[in-house]
């Protein structure tokens, strides 16, 4: 063991100067859910805990919201008409499952131009994090899921119309299926979807990834890790895409009040430890997006989100940035 008596763990790791950018807003911890589930707070809490190790604001980009005619590259426009006017049904509020209000579609608006300014400094740096994004239950004409609209698509679609990127891959680890992205991208072959989550929860009925790998209550850190060393680096290799959206949910951690896969903390940083690494040996760029976690201490789920930029640091260190550096994979 190291002796480290004036320096914590995370600032061992992560050192003074971060090769990589955050996307990050205050805004996004502002709007007011009421006593809900979804803890919004925890993006403040990863931004102060960064600022503890190091981190200077000028490591920090702001998102701006989306413009319109990107988020009309995936959703319709009778949808966003009833977003900005607050004519959602009672029923399409219900399955939201979020309480509507003008700060919620201002807090949709900006996430979603976050994951595009993540995605576009990854291109350029290798890796981004946006400290928000991966709302992965939204689907053209509604939103569910605590997700009202789909990030991950819409910036996927704007890099792929603005050739930057001709493919993409999602790699959705968070620990429900990411049924609106699936369904988006089903007919695209630009766009590879890949979901492992737990199949006895939310939502009941599933859309088709191009892969998915199902796992069950209970299933924990061997069954979990051996189902993602079983594709990765195997579709990276497969597919080739130019850029991977890499949804990190802190949910998958043991004790969390929506699921049962319990996996530990130590099981979700090799997770990220597989599916960042493998990505970059082949100079593929990442961006990576936090989506869910619900666990009784919220310090849980800020813990495993920063355990992944973490990982991201070594991993930069070890294979450099940007796009050029490609290491073989064994055939």
């Amino acid at each position: 063991m190291l002796n480290l008596p004036s320096m914590g763990l995370l600032e061992f790791f992560f050192g003074k100067k971060f090769p990589f950018k955050f996307v990050y807003s205050d805004d996004y911890w502002m709007v007011d859910l009421g006593k809900h589930v979804f803890p919004v707070k925890k993006y403040r809490m990863i931004y102060e805990k960064l600022l503890t190790v190091g981190a200077k604001r000028e490591n920090f980009l702001e998102p701006q919201p989306v413009a319109d005619e990107d988020l009309l590259l995936i959703h319709t426009p009778k949808y966003l008409k009833k977003l900005k006017a607050g004519n959602l049904s009672p029923g399409e509020i219900q399955t939201l499952e979020l309480p509507y209000s003008k700060d919620l579609t201002k807090f949709a608006w900006l996430y979603v131009g976050g994951t595009i300014l993540a995605a576009e400094q990854a291109m350029i740096d290798g890796l981004c994090v946006h400290i928000g994004g991966g709302f992965h239950h939204a689907f053209p004409d509604h939103g569910e899921g605590f997700c009202v609209l789909n990030d991950v698509a819409v910036a996927l679609e704007k890099l792929k119309k603005e050739g930057k990127i001709q493919k993409a891959m999602v790699v959705d680890c968070d620990l429900h299926q990411g049924n609106g992205t699936a369904a988006i991208f089903a007919k695209k072959d630009y766009a590879f979807t890949f979901s492992i989550h737990q199949m006895d929860i939310y939502p009941a009925e599933k859309s088709s990834s191009s892969l998915d790998v199902g796992l069950w209550s209970g299933d924990g850190d061997d069954q979990y890790l051996a189902a993602l060393r079983e594709h990765f680096p195997r579709l990276y290799q497969k597919f080739r895409p130019d850029l991977v959206f890499y949804i990190a949910g802190a949910d998958p951690l043991e004790g969390d009040r929506l699921g049962g896969l319990a996996v530990t903390k130590e099981g979700l940083l090799k997770r990220d430890t597989i599916i960042i690494e493998w990505a970059r040996r082949m100079g593929i760029p990442l961006v990576v997006v936090f989506a869910g976690g619900y666990s009784p201490d919220i310090k849980d789920n800020v813990a495993v989100h920063i355990n992944t930029i973490r990982v991201m640091q070594k991993i930069r260190r070890k294979f450099g940035g940007g796009n050029a550096r490609r290491i073989p994979l064994p055939e």
